[in-house]
C-alpha cells in the first residue's frame, strides 16, 4: 500500500479538486474512509470540542497528538492534521513534525495567528496574526525537519479573518511559497466565497490551494474546479452532526424515561462492534489462545 504522505502528496497535486472530511477520534475516521473520502481533516476545533474545551489551545500538543494516533491507527488513508499555530515558536514546530511522522500522519497545517489562537469563525474574537518572517521561520523549520520527502507542511492564511485584506494575503503567501510551504489554506468566514475568488485571481497558481467553506458551503464545488483549487475542506460537519443526534436522542431518553423511542432510531450494537474491527480479534483468538475448554458436568 501507497504510504500515507505519498497519498496526500497526491491528493494536493490532482488535476481534479479533491475533498478532506473532517475526523476527530479514530471511530470518525474510520467512518469517513468508509464513505470514501481520500482523506481526512484532523479538525482542531472538532477535537477540542470531543475533548470537552474550547478551540483556544486549551487541549495540549500531546492530547490533540494522542487522539490523531488512534485517528491514523483506525484509518488506510491520509490525515491532514489542523495543527493550529504549531504550540509554540519554531522549534515545537521541528518537534511536531518528527511526532507526526512517527504516526503516519500525511501533513500538518499551520496558521499564521498568535499562540494561543482563537477560532476562525467566532464572532468579534481577536484575531493578532504572527509576524511575517516569524511565521516563514515556522514553515522553514518544518520543512527542514522533515525525514519523509513526501509529508506535506501547508501555510493557513489568516488574513481575510483578522480582516487585513487582499493584498496581505498575497504578501503572506508568497513569503510563505517562498519559505518552503507545499500548499496555502486560504481561509475566509463570509458567506460567498468573493475573497478566496478574489485572490485566486491574483495568485496564478503558484502553488496549490486549499479552502474551508464552512461559511460558503452554498458555493458549487466546480467553482472550486474552475478557479484551480486543490483541496476543499469539510471541516467540522461529522462533529456538529454527532452534536445534533446525541442531543436528541438524550432528550428523547430522559422524557420517555425508556429506550423504546429511540433503538431502531440509532446504529446498532453490532454495526459498533464491527466499526471497531471486532471480528480481526476474534480470529486471533482462535489462531493465538489454546481451544476454550467445556467444563465436564460430571465434575471429572
Amino acid at each position: 500500500m501507497q504510504k500515507k504522505t505519498s497519498q496526500f502528496k497526491s491528493l494536493l497535486h490532482s488535476p481534479d479538486v479533491q475533498f478532506l472530511m473532517e475526523a476527530h477520534n479514530g471511530l470518525s475516521a474510520k467512518i469517513v474512509e468508509e464513505a470514501g473520502f481520500k482523506g481526512i481533516w484532523g479538525s482542531g476545533l472538532a477535537i477540542s470540542a470531543a475533548l470537552g474545551v474550547r478551540d483556544n489551545n486549551e487541549a495540549s500538543w500531546t492530547q490533540v497528538l494522542d487522539v490523531v494516533e488512534f485517528m491514523s491507527d483506525a484509518s488506510s488513508i491520509p490525515i491532514m492534521l489542523d495543527a493550529d499555530t504549531g504550540y509554540g515558536n519554531f522549534n515545537n514546530v521541528r518537534r511536531l513534525v518528527r511526532k507526526l511522522e512517527q504516526r503516519g500522519v500525511g501533513a500538518v497545517c499551520i496558521e499564521d495567528k498568535l499562540f494561543p489562537k482563537n477560532n476562525s469563525l467566532l464572532d468579534d474574537a481577536r484575531q493578532p496574526l504572527e509576524a511575517i518572517d516569524v511565521f516563514a521561520g515556522k514553515i522553514k523549520a518544518a520543512k527542514d525537519t522533515q525525514q519523509d520527502e513526501d509529508f506535506c507542511v501547508i501555510a493557513r492564511i489568516e488574513a481575510f479573518i483578522a480582516k487585513w485584506g487582499l493584498g496581505e494575503a498575497l504578501k503572506r503567501a508568497e513569503a510563505y511559497h517562498k519559505a518552503g510551504a507545499d500548499a496555502l489554506l486560504i481561509h475566509s468566514k463570509l458567506s460567498t466565497a468573493e475573497e478566496i475568488l478574489a485572490f485566486m485571481n491574483e495568485w496564478q497558481d503558484t502553488c496549490p490551494i486549499v479552502v474551508v467553506p464552512t461559511k460558503y458551503y452554498t458555493t458549487p464545488t466546480s467553482v472550486f474546479q474552475e478557479a484551480g483549487i486543490s483541496l476543499v475542506i469539510w471541516a467540522n460537519q461529522l462533529l456538529r452532526s454527532s452534536v445534533a443526534a446525541m442531543q436528541k436522542t438524550a432528550a428523547i431518553i430522559h422524557e420517555q424515561q425508556s429506550l423504546l423511542g429511540v433503538e431502531k432510531e440509532i446504529t446498532p450494537v453490532k454495526e459498533v462492534f464491527r466499526l471497531q474491527n471486532t471480528d480481526e480479534l476474534k480470529k486471533a483468538e482462535e489462531r493465538y489462545l489454546p481451544p476454550t475448554r467445556t467444563p465436564d458436568p460430571s465434575g471429572g
